[in-house]
């Protein structure tokens, strides 16, 4: 088995892992605090780390159909939320490309 490689964020917020506590977002890179995962609020991030994806599928979501991979912790492979591949509705393409963890997933350090 290969060595993991794990990438440290800098700054004074960090969002990390819940189970392993390995660095998962920069406070920074958040897009918007409203928003809401499987297991209550999440947050909207351009850059997540330390992260793998899971399989690409086709999710309804409250703001509609889209396609979605889950994101897992690479350390421990808890589930941390998603990533949108595609949105189907116009005004929801903004979000491709773009990062959902789930607070309760998460610990905020600083």
């Amino acid at each position: 088995m290969g060595r993991l490689f794990i990438e440290s964020l800098p700054g004074p917020k960090v969002f990390k892992c819940k189970c392993c506590k390995v660095d998962s977002a920069s406070h920074d890179d958040i897009i918007s605090k409203d928003f809401q995962g499987r297991f209550g609020r999440a947050y909207l991030f351009k850059n997540v780390v330390n992260i793998s994806l899971g399989r690409s599928e086709e999710r309804e979501l409250l703001s509609g159909w889209h396609t979605v991979n889950d994101i897992y912790c690479s350390s421990c492979q808890q589930i941390l939320g998603w990533r949108y591949e595609k949105a189907y509705e116009e005004t929801e393409k903004y979000k491709e490309g773009l990062y959902i963890l789930e607070k309760e997933r998460m610990l905020k350090e600083g």
